[in-house]
């Protein structure tokens, strides 16, 4: 039976990813030529995770010529969210509280960071409130 995919971005999945969003299109050479510039990437792994990412539904293409071109169809935001829904539901029994109070019970949140965190849920709790 074959293995069902994540939905979740592998690192690899990731990393060509930020050049797909970063770009807004891209060819599969053009992921090489931005990736071999921090590490060696063949154009035929580029290209099965471009496939893979296609199936996941990050990515659609359109046939140029000979190349495909590939938009992404999830942005940053999205991909961040479902990341911490996928990571919610596998290691914080799918509670984004359990998964936040992991976040602030790290101890490289410096007080600054907490105060920030702070704020930030303050307005959350505002906007929620006037939603009602």
């Amino acid at each position: 039976m074959p293995r069902r995919r994540s939905p979740a971005l592998t690192d690899a999945e990731a990393r060509v990813m930020v050049v797909v969003w970063q770009r807004n299109e891209a060819t599969v050479a053009d992921v090489v030529a931005v990736l071999n510039k921090k590490r060696a990437a063949t154009y035929s792994t580029v290209q099965t995770i471009l496939r893979i990412l296609e199936a996941k539904g990050y990515v659609s293409h359109e046939k140029v010529g000979r190349a495909f071109i590939y938009q992404p169809r999830v942005d940053e935001r999205q991909a961040r969210r479902r990341a911490l829904r996928h990571l919610a539901t596998r290691l914080f029994k799918g509670s984004p509280s359990l998964l936040v109070l992991n976040v602030l019970e790290d101890d490289r949140i410096d007080t600054q960071e907490l105060q920030r965190l702070k704020r930030i849920i303050g307005r959350f709790g505002r906007k929620i409130a006037r939603s009602f």
